[in-house]
């Protein structure tokens, strides 16, 4: 079955209003994975597979669409295509197996809503590109949405990767447990990993400059600042020593440093 446009919108406008509802219950409802697993959530599966599982769907669903659709892949869309793939592809194949996780497992119901969203995000990004969209002239290259964009996508991505990379450093020498991370922007916020993340989705619904990427990028922000949030209690409950300066996500204290220096 081929969407009109306006049914496409319709079921989208329709996820979107999903997103805003479920925020508020995001703020009150710690979801038990990571450092919040719980067994009350029912049974529970090996990370490495569950981040596997629940991730490899969009790089399927993506693809399949992107290039079944009959919009002409033009070179800026290439681009579009393989930034969202990069992030994916490090996250499916290489992000399970560099984390410490060896005896850390994930509730299944967690895997299942995840693996699900994962579906739905590349059903509308992929259908979106694949089938509605007008297309990406060349001249698109040099709009300043894109360029724009692309640095965000491409800064928030490393901040992303680097912060969470600090994490799994820290239990270098087969340490267990947790602790306190002290590089990079972990001086200021609690959760640059997750920062870098939202920046770098931004970044991508404004070099897509679409609907649909728009959606993704709102879903982002709804996970991440909830988990942002409960990481930040998380680390002032457990670390008596936590340092008091660092806010969960943004970085004030960088901020206030650099107005004194001027």
């Amino acid at each position: 079955m081929i969407l009109t446009r306006e049914q496409f919108y319709l079921l989208l406008v329709a996820w979107l209003v999903l997103a805003v509802l479920i925020f508020p219950l995001l703020l009150r409802v710690t979801v038990p994975y990571g450092r919040h697993t719980k067994t009350s959530w029912g049974p529970t599966i090996s990370n490495r597979i569950g981040w596997f599982v629940m991730e490899l769907p969009v790089i399927i669903v993506f693809s399949v669409l992107f290039f079944w659709g009959d919009v002409v892949k033009t070179a800026p869309m290439m681009f579009i295509y393989s930034a969202f793939m990069l992030h994916y592809v490090h996250r499916v194949f290489v992000f399970p197996l560099a984390i410490k996780s060896s005896g850390k497992r994930m509730p299944v119901l967690i895997v299942v809503l995840a693996f699900v969203f994962n579906l739905i995000n590349g059903f509308f990004n992929g259908y979106w590109f694949g089938w509605l969209s007008g297309g990406y002239e060349l001249t698109w290259f040099t709009d300043p949405r894109f360029i724009i964009g692309a640095v965000l996508f491409f800064l928030g991505m490393y901040l992303n990767i680097s912060s969470d990379y600090q994490l799994i450093n820290l239990r270098k020498g087969n340490k267990s447990g947790y602790f306190i991370p002290h590089k990079g922007l972990f001086k200021h916020v609690s959760s640059p990993n997750l920062l870098g993340e939202m920046i770098e989705w931004t970044g991508w619904a404004v070099m897509s400059w679409c609907l649909p990427a728009a959606a993704f990028a709102w879903w982002t922000l709804a996970n991440l600042i909830p988990r942002a949030l409960d990481h930040h209690r998380w680390y002032k409950q457990r670390f008596p020593d936590y340092p008091t300066e660092r806010t969960a996500l943004i970085p004030w204290g960088l901020f206030r440093k650099k107005s004194q220096r001027m």
